[in-house]
């Protein structure tokens, strides 16, 4: 899939303004992230950028570049205006099309992208807007939130509602092209060095006596236990440990027995 990701404005066009804030910075950021997004997690996934800083780009230039590399899609990202009152979020395509591929995808994007903005519905819709007209591969240009509004704008704000409104278009481009995730390869456990023993405390004592105490109610319990003595800022702890392994996933399993037996203040310590 070859997405061409326009971030609406930029440099000398700062775009809608309000509440301390610039349409193109916002714009920006957002397709940043979903770039990452597609990059880091889907295979087969080429996307070029209109601008990836604060430039200045004409919409013919955009267009054009985006029909010569032969993008597969055509996703502008922008911001709205109007009013105070208004708020919400809604996305077009060209208005000469009409129950085409276009509109479904349209439609796919617009559900996933409110799945996750926190934002009023305002529809699907159709104009006439340049990017959508000139470009000659499916194109969509979505509107998410009004910068003039006081909601809206606090949400533009926090840098996680941004990742989530990237996220929201990049799982309507997975759902519209079948995006493979790129496999994620299994964590590596850690080595432990060599002569690691994993000591079961089952807890500690300032008083001898409440250890041996404990000791009596762990063999009761069927759990073998000694009283191992150790030192800490000076002071004379007495251990009850209840095993010793030297491999983790047993010292855990015995750690897991002692929880389950109500002795919930055991813990692991490795040596």
């Amino acid at each position: 899939m070859k997405l061409y990701l326009d971030p609406g404005h930029g440099g000398q066009d700062p775009g809608a303004q309000g509440h301390g804030l610039n349409e193109k910075d916002v714009t920006l950021d957002i397709a940043l992230k979903l770039r990452t997004i597609l990059q880091n997690d889907y295979e087969n996934v080429q996307v070029k950028m209109s601008r990836t800083s604060d430039t200045t780009k004409s919409l013919s230039q955009r267009t054009s570049e985006a029909n010569a590399w032969g993008a597969d899609y055509y996703l502008s990202i922008h911001i709205n205006s109007a009013t105070s009152s208004a708020s919400g979020y809604e996305d077009y395509i060209y208005i000469g099309l009409s129950n085409s591929l276009t509109a479904k995808n349209q439609g796919i994007i617009h559900e996933e992208v409110l799945n996750v903005n926190e934002l009023k519905d305002r529809g699907k819709k159709k104009a006439n807007f340049h990017v959508l007209r000139e470009s000659s591969m499916p194109a969509v240009l979505t509107e998410n939130g009004f910068i003039t509004n006081a909601h809206d704008a606090a949400l533009m704000k926090q840098a996680s509602w941004r990742q989530k409104v990237a996220q929201g278009h990049a799982n309507g481009l997975a759902k519209i092209f079948h995006l493979k995730r790129k496999s994620q390869p299994e964590p590596t456990p850690p080595i432990p060095s060599p002569g690691t023993l994993y000591k079961v405390i089952a807890t500690s004592f300032k008083s001898r006596e409440n250890a041996d105490e404990l000791v009596t109610l762990l063999h009761d319990k069927g759990f073998e236990a000694f009283v191992n003595s150790t030192t800490i800022s000076g002071e004379t702890w007495y251990r009850v440990q209840a095993g010793a392994f030297s491999d983790r996933s047993n010292a855990e399993e015995r750690l897991t027995q002692l929880h389950k037996a109500s002795f919930k203040d055991s813990f692991l310590i490795a040596e």
